[in-house]
């Protein structure tokens, strides 16, 4: 407030509309800046890796994420009520995320017959694909180890929710 009481109000740049609202502000040399780009956006580890978990788990040949032991432990914990920290989709997957890029690894459980190369890459594909699309972020490596290979006689520890 001002000694007469009334509210300091900002100065007019000369860009205001009709209704006194900037119609896009100037740098101190003139230049346009993009309202989309004020301000900072991050995103959390967490939200990487889903979207890289559910974009591996999407590839023809990934049976499940994670290696046997943790899907038992996860199984375990997502039966006790308030156990579970991570849900299924994060499970076998790490995220590094920095400002502009991300690193992840990755453990995953492949079908028998099918060429472990080929899945790889086709995960490396598909999970890089969907996180830069999403994020906006360079997916900087994606690390894949096999764990373990699900053979067609095998019982299944914990049923794996794809998506269809």
């Amino acid at each position: 407030m001002t000694e007469t009481g009334e509210r300091n109000r900002p100065q007019s740049t000369g860009n205001e509309t009709a209704g006194g609202e900037p119609s896009s502000r100037r740098t101190s040399i003139g230049k346009r800046v993009d309202p989309g780009v004020r301000g900072r956006t991050t995103i959390a580890d967490g939200v990487v890796e889903k979207i890289a978990g559910l974009a591996a788990r999407d590839v023809v040949g990934v049976h499940a994420m994670g290696s046997g032991i943790s899907r038992t432990f996860g199984a375990v914990r997502d039966r006790v009520p308030g156990g579970s920290s991570r849900s299924n989709v994060t499970r076998g997957v790490k995220a590094e995320v920095g400002e502009v890029q991300t690193a992840l690894d990755l453990e995953i459980v492949v079908d028998y017959g099918v060429a472990i190369a080929d899945v790889a890459r086709d995960v490396r594909e598909n999970v890089v694909a969907a996180v830069e699309r999403m994020t906006g972020l360079e997916v900087v490596e994606v690390n894949i180890a096999v764990s373990d290979v699900k053979l067609p006689d095998e019982e299944e520890d914990e049923p794996e929710q794809r998506l269809q």
